[in-house]
């Protein structure tokens, strides 16, 4: 029940207004052109509407193939252009082109037709064409930091700019009071350029210049903010974007760009649906969101319990008592004589370095007595309890027992 009551708070809402400047057709949003472009057939009357979806030089070049180089230019012998008379409208916050696109663009314009293009940042290959520079009015940080006010008090309280109309039409106002972060640039002509002011701000820098190319014409504006919704809508300020409009012949086919805003018609993704209505983008965010911890907590690889073992007992004392205890049940205990032999020999042969070492050799015990220290009487008599229980054929308790006394007592002594 509460969940059902949050999503029904959540849809029913207010928005918050979205300050954005798209420029985009169908936007309604304040710095969109929703209303510019539903006037175009007022405007513009018994003239076809396009919408243009593709690159400059591919909407006037019908014979363009699609691999060509954007950064070619256009030859004499190029492809032919569209047929017929026709005025192209960019309205955005920056206008780019390709060498391609600008060579068409002039050419289309050299042969009588017309174009307007406002924006605060504009291509420089374009503006080296006409010999214009676009210099800004405000710096970046000045700019961002009064556009970060639109719809608050402080941007009511921002510095005024005034922009002054040329030539205005019939019946218009000559001057438009706008904020300063609408009028971010102005023009600057070089040497030999051909535009013509048609509108300044308040030190008389242009704004809006008319720039002949061959028998038609390019319009430049450095504030597109005057063709929003927002300023349209205003009667004090909608005068200036219909005087710039009236230069434009009424009687050509206008196209409307959307390819530098919007993009190619066929990138309308899903995505891209998700990610413009904030209520999709949360659900978006959330199941990616939830899909990430389902990753890091249920999906990772369960793995088998490792069981304890007990280690494994040291029964080696326990063997050493078994089989003694079965020698000890015989009576006759050569075998284990014989290995204690073998063993304490092993021990003098390696101790004393004498790999052929054989007690019965007198020289050889000789030798033991004086590496080990022990006197040669007891090096005797130990040789011959050796000598005793090899050659004996049956070893008793007691002599076992008596023969590893001596081995453990010379072993003891020995140096």
């Amino acid at each position: 029940m509460l969940f059902a009551a949050f999503v029904a708070v959540e849809y029913f809402r207010p928005q918050p207004t979205n300050w954005r400047p798209t420029f985009i057709n169908r936007d309604k949003i304040p710095y969109g052109t929703y209303v510019l472009f539903d006037q175009l057939p007022q405007l513009f009357p018994g003239q076809p509407i396009s919408t243009v979806r593709v690159p400059i030089a591919s909407q006037l070049l019908p014979g363009l193939g699609a691999d060509v180089n954007q950064d070619s230019a256009l030859s004499r012998t190029g492809p032919a252009l569209r047929a017929g008379k026709g005025t192209y409208l960019f309205v955005n916050d920056a206008f780019s082109c390709s060498r391609l696109d600008r060579d068409a663009l002039l050419r289309y314009l050299s042969k009588g037709n017309t174009a307007l293009i406002a924006a605060e940042q504009i291509d420089q290959e374009l503006l080296n064409s006409l010999k214009l520079d676009v210099q800004p009015l405000l710096d970046m940080q000045d700019l961002l930091a009064q556009r970060r006010t639109r719809g608050t008090n402080r941007r009511q309280q921002a510095q005024a700019q005034l922009l002054t109309l040329v030539n205005q039409p019939l019946g218009s106002q000559r001057t438009v009071r706008l904020t300063e972060d609408e009028v971010p640039a102005y023009f600057r002509a070089r040497a030999g350029s051909r535009a013509r002011v048609l509108a300044y701000e308040r030190r008389r820098r242009p704004v809006l210049v008319r720039v002949p190319v061959g028998r038609g014409f390019l319009l430049l504006s450095t504030t597109p903010g005057t063709f929003s919704n927002l300023l349209l809508l205003r009667p004090a300020t909608a005068g200036f974007a219909f005087a710039a409009l009236s230069w434009l012949p009424a009687n050509q086919p206008v196209f409307w760009d959307e390819y530098q805003k919007q993009g190619p018609l066929g990138e309308q993704s899903l995505l891209r649906v998700l990610t413009g209505h904030t209520a999709l983008r949360w659900a978006l965010v959330t199941g990616l969101l939830t899909g990430l911890l389902f990753v890091v907590v249920e999906a990772r690889r369960r793995q088998r319990i490792i069981p304890v073992l007990k280690s494994l007992p040291n029964t080696t004392l326990l063997f050493t008592r078994t089989v003694a205890s079965l020698y000890q049940q015989g009576s006759n205990h050569s075998l284990i004589a014989e290995k204690k032999i073998g063993l304490f020999l092993e021990h003098l042969r390696t101790r004393y370095h004498e790999p052929t070492l054989d007690l019965g050799d007198a020289a050889n015990r000789e030798r033991l007595a004086q590496k080990s220290g022990i006197s040669r009487p007891e090096v005797d008599a130990l040789a011959k309890r050796i000598n005793l229980v090899l050659t004996a054929p049956q070893v008793s308790d007691a002599e076992l027992l008596v023969l590893n006394r001596a081995i453990t007592a010379f072993r003891r002594t020995a140096a």
